[in-house]
């Protein structure tokens, strides 16, 4: 294991954020640091930037964001609708090892309307990748899912011209039954996800563009913050 230690600065450049975001990280125990000296400066060693840059969500972020254009690793990259329908119900089987039908279908459901929307929206538009990214993981009970497509913003804006940022995109996605043709089920969808989230024990974290929304049981405000790294396309998290 490589125990090297990295000053804050690199590591910040290392895993693409601030250092005010890594101090934040530190504090909360998100991302901890090692300081030789009481009250020093802080470190971080190599091995554990190496795991958090390879975690699934650290991986997808990156790829949504990365001014390169590359395919993910075919494990978790659905090129394809159909590809990523497989992996779906392959989920969906695991869940039903370990929970209650109804649960199961509802946490694929959400998958699926997520995933599913980003081929309905992007074909013959992707700017360059197509496809999703898709991992999942029962352990940690975390479904992650990201593509590189349009956004929500461009896509509403053809039925809704007069939305000008990407929060009021997004509340409007997850807010707003829009009548019409193709791209505005893309909120009338994000309005199902909703539903099912904020009546069950699930978690979901939505971006795009520079908008964030978080979404959680109970909770039927919508909670829009501004993002620290801009994305074209979208990337969903749900937590169960």
């Amino acid at each position: 294991m490589d125990n090297k230690l990295l000053p804050i600065g690199k590591t910040a450049k290392l895993l693409g954020v601030s250092i005010d975001t890594l101090r934040r990280w530190d504090k909360s125990g998100k991302f901890s640091s090692v300081r030789i000296s009481a009250g020093g400066n802080r470190y971080y060693r190599k091995s554990e930037i190496d795991l958090f840059i390879n975690e699934p969500l650290s991986v997808a972020l990156n790829w949504a964001i990365s001014d390169k254009t590359y395919e993910p690793d075919q494990k978790y990259y659905c090129k394809t609708r159909d590809v990523f329908q497989v992996r779906l119900e392959h989920m969906l089987a695991e869940l039903l090892g370990e929970n209650s039908k109804a649960f199961s279908s509802l946490i694929s459901a959400v998958a699926g309307e997520i995933g599913n929307n980003s081929f309905d929206h992007n074909i013959g538009n992707w700017p360059d990748v197509l496809g999703i990214y898709f991992s999942y993981s029962l352990t940690e009970r975390k479904i992650v899912l990201a593509d590189r497509g349009l956004g929500i913003l461009f896509t509403l804006k053809r039925v809704r011209p007069d939305l000008k940022s990407h929060k009021d995109s997004l509340k409007v996605a997850f807010t707003e039954i829009i009548s019409g043709r193709a791209p505005e089920s893309r909120g009338n969808g994000l309005k199902f996800v909703r539903n099912i989230v904020t009546q069950n024990p699930i978690r979901l974290t939505f971006q795009s563009g520079d908008a964030l929304l978080k979404l959680q049981q109970g909770k039927q405000d919508i909670d829009v913050e501004n993002s620290e790294r801009y994305m074209r396309g979208c990337l969903a998290v749900i937590e169960f």
